[in-house]
């Protein structure tokens, strides 16, 4: 049998909740298959079901010729799973994540080989808590891939991660397997699709695309709006948060100044004498690898932690000085869900409004806007928790345009969301620039980096290049900013 999976009108539904609604698909073995959607879509619903850690609703599952789950011992070693969270032990070496998990699939590993491919070899006695995002990854891949498998199952392992790492992740993986092992690749990086043999594109648990990425056209933003259009298409309108928004009026060229800002942690350097300025409805773009010390810049400029060294100010006002005051100027949406999870929508719209001096008549009208804008008034009164990964997107960028700032601080913002959010989350920054909002941004969508006016790339806490998109691209000799973006790290690697 040359199918390594196939689904007959496979539904699961979880309280109501549609996960996977009638998918039909024949996968060959032996592929490289790219799993494509936004949180949300059903992507590790389908992953748990075809591998038996789920129970379909309906429908039926065949994988590697077997039932799932009636066959699950049988299926268990010719599977290697990467579950979406880190799923390894962050109290046990890599050696010992290693170890445990050729015990675990009762085989012997050559483990100086499968360090020497995951380039851990150094890091094998660090606890494997105290690795970073992308060495974490490795790991989780390599665990994976012990013993063999003739499936092998990634549910997002490049999520957060930037363009660069991600290329090395997937070289690892084609390293490290046979040409008989069919790799299942989830991801919701659409331009990650045109490194594989298949894709398929979920959207709300139905399957919108299945083929070739190329036949959708071979430049990601004409792939992106294919997509986009496949998925019931998206039509640009006037901002609507930007209409009657009111900025303070604020006189010199520089909103945001940072000035020889440095973090240091003993001997190593997160933030090394960086120095930028953001002009009144500039767009500036932070962009690096993962642990350039991006998030730490943001940090520092928000006064959440204290630089080594350096300054930064807000419309004039020292951060580290007056933070109450720096911080009435800004609006804050922080790289991993920052809201109160227990509360519900309503309530941290309440709070946060609250928080910025808004009162009465106008605290309300402003929360009911954010409601109505963002489309969250059937959400109102469920918790923040409970929302579906988008909604979270919308309930943090309301509360951090609440109270009408001049300044914005979004860090990775369209992490996770579906095409058409990202479209929607951007048709709102390029609107608010317009009319003089300063935003200071990061992404690992390189292809979000053309909306930008500046882009300081940044690489082991130092910025290595500062200047337009189009600049960037033609100094690297690249044809879009990821390539430039991957040359330019190169380089300086």
């Amino acid at each position: 049998m040359n199918n390594c999976i196939v689904t007959k009108n496979l539904t699961k539904t979880f309280d109501n909740v549609v996960a996977l609604d009638n998918i039909n698909l024949k996968l060959t073995k032996g592929k490289l298959i790219a799993l494509l959607g936004a949180d949300g879509a059903g992507k590790t619903t389908f992953l748990r079901t075809i591998i038996g850690l789920i129970c379909a609703t309906n429908g039926t599952i065949s994988t590697l010729g077997f039932n799932p789950i009636e066959d699950k011992e049988k299926i268990v070693n010719l599977v290697g799973y990467m579950p979406q969270k880190f799923g390894l032990y962050e109290d046990l070496t890599v050696e010992e994540n290693l170890n445990l998990y050729s015990k675990l699939k009762n085989v012997k590993v050559n483990f100086d080989n499968l360090l020497e491919f995951t380039t851990l070899k150094p890091f094998k006695k660090r606890l494997a808590g105290k690795l970073s995002g992308g060495m974490k990854q490795k790991l989780g891949i390599a665990c994976a891939i012990i013993g063999d498998p003739e499936l092998l199952i990634l549910d997002e392992p490049s999520v957060g991660v930037d363009p660069l790492s991600r290329i090395e992740l997937l070289d690892l993986v084609k390293k490290t397997i046979t040409d008989k092992t069919t790799v299942i690749w989830s991801s919701s990086y659409l331009d990650e699709s045109y490194n594989f043999d298949l894709s398929i594109i979920l959207d709300k648990g139905k399957v919108i695309f299945e083929g070739d990425t190329k036949t959708l056209g071979n430049n990601l933003v004409e792939f992106e709006s294919k997509v986009i259009n496949l998925m019931g298409g998206y039509i640009e309108t006037p901002s609507r948060i930007a209409q009657n928004y009111h900025i303070s009026d604020y006189k010199e060229s520089c909103v945001v100044v940072a000035k020889n800002l440095s973090k240091r942690y003993g001997d190593f350097w997160a933030v090394k004498d960086n120095s930028f300025c953001i002009k009144k409805g500039e767009i500036f773009g932070l962009l690096g690898p993962n642990g350039a010390g991006k998030s730490t810049t943001f940090k520092m400029m928000c006064a959440l932690i204290k630089p080594t060294s350096g300054e930064g100010f807000i419309q004039g006002v020292n951060v580290e000085k007056n933070p109450t005051k720096a911080r009435s100027h800004l609006g804050y949406m922080a790289q991993k869900f920052s809201l109160y999870s227990r509360l519900s929508v309503y309530d941290n719209l309440d709070f946060f409004s609250g928080v910025y001096g808004l009162k009465g008549v106008e605290k309300k009208k402003r929360i009911d806007r954010i409601l109505e804008i963002f489309s969250l008034e059937p959400y109102k009164n469920s918790l923040s928790f409970d929302l579906p990964l988008g909604f979270k997107q919308r309930l943090s960028l309301g509360c951090a345009l609440i109270h009408e700032p001049s300044v914005l601080f979004l860090d990775e913002p369209t992490s996770g969301v579906d095409a058409i959010q990202r479209k929607e989350f951007w048709n709102h920054i390029r609107l608010l620039s317009k009319i003089g909002v300063s935003v200071l941004i990061t992404t690992h969508f390189m292809d979000e980096a053309r909306f930008c006016d500046n882009i300081s790339l940044f690489y082991q806490g130092e910025i290595i290049a500062l200047d337009t998109p189009s600049n960037l691209i033609q100094k690297a000799g690249a044809r879009d900013m990821q390539e430039a973006f991957i040359n330019l790290i190169k380089e300086r690697k």
